[in-house]
């Protein structure tokens, strides 16, 4: 009977996408009152009367006071918020453009139901504010930027989702726009907005220093943010968390040894060459100079694996703890990673 009990838990896990052997300690939140909402700016905007679009602004103003400015400013690059000669007449070029309308269109039936997005993020906010006391959830809007790689940004104490962004590989414009290859279209799916929008709130809670270090530094630092998407998202995939195929992650894993051996044994790591940082750190459809089959980002893998061992070795130290940290060659000397 245990046997059979074991092995129904074990399937129930697979079904729902998290791993029986994983080891992870998921805490029980269920007592963390959490009310989420999605404000859909992206409606709002576009119900805006073109033939009044100053009112229609000054109209929406106040209920988005934060979020309105950045939105025409930042985002949209309509100019400063209070011309309010150039920016009306901008507004109106963009609402009045056929493709924009049908973008909106698209999202519309796209997003008509957000009920499961919304409760990803309530549950991502209990987690957040269970390892992190202090933490307040922020309001959530949601916008439209044209396409332009606006997926999740914060702005105070908002926390903004480009909807555009997530309409799924499969969405004609994406493959219209040169400056969106492959590997990045396949991440513009829905299930990837519960990760860009911890992603930006870790990065609003405990922001990089200026100064960014040697290459071990950053990866240190790429592998807390990990860390830190693993505690508050522990039941999503880590493919979806790194942002690699099933295939890259088992190559990663495959070849752990191999990877960090490569650093070594080309004096990489103290490395503060801008043009090695940048080749190991950012995104990419592969690592150029490794075995085929490598994906981009290398470095997140590799400070991830590092921060990985170091918690084993340090289960006192909370994830707060861990956020805080700014002695990066610390967690490098205790975590004493040497893969097999």
């Amino acid at each position: 009977m245990q046997k059979h009990l074991t092995l129904y838990t074990c399937l129930l896990a697979l079904i729902l996408g998290v791993s029986c052997n994983n080891g992870k300690k998921i805490p029980d939140v269920s007592n963390i009152t959490m009310s989420v909402s999605l404000n859909r700016f992206d409606s709002a905007f576009f119900t805006i009367d073109t033939n009044n679009v100053q009112i229609g602004l000054n109209t929406l103003y106040p209920k988005y006071p934060l979020f309105l400015p950045v939105y025409i400013t930042d985002i949209m690059n309509l100019g400063a918020f209070r011309d309010s000669v150039n920016v009306p007449k901008q507004v109106h070029l963009f609402l009045t453009t056929p493709d924009f309308r049908q973008l909106e269109t698209a999202v519309q039936e796209k997003f008509k139901n957000t009920r499961q997005l919304t409760d990803q993020l309530a549950q991502a906010f209990r987690y957040t504010k269970y390892y992190i006391p202090s933490f307040h959830h922020p309001k959530i809007v949601t916008f439209i930027s044209g396409i332009a790689n606006y997926g999740a940004i914060t702005v105070d104490s908002l926390l903004g989702i480009g909807l555009d962004m997530y309409m799924g590989a499969d969405f004609p414009p994406y493959a219209q726009i040169p400056d969106y290859p492959e590997y990045m279209i396949r991440r513009f799916d829905p299930a990837y907005i519960p990760v860009n929008c911890m992603q930006v709130i870790q990065q609003q809670l405990y922001p990089a220093a200026r100064s960014g270090g040697n290459l071990l530094e950053q990866m240190i630092e790429a592998g807390k943010q990990q860390y830190f998407l693993d505690k508050v998202l522990p039941t999503t995939a880590d493919t979806l968390k790194m942002g690699y195929t099933k295939e890259q992650l088992k190559w990663c894993y495959d070849n752990e040894q191999m990877i960090w051996q490569f650093f070594v044994q080309n004096n990489l790591l103290y490395s503060s060459d801008w043009q090695d940082i940048n080749h190991f750190i950012n995104d990419g459809p592969s690592t150029q100079g490794m075995p085929e089959g490598s994906p981009g980002k290398i470095g997140y893998f590799v400070g991830w694996q590092i921060v990985n061992k170091y918690m084993e070795k340090h289960s006192e130290i909370t994830l707060q703890q861990l956020m805080g940290t700014k002695d990066l060659m610390e967690i490098f000397k205790a975590a004493k990673y040497r893969p097999k």
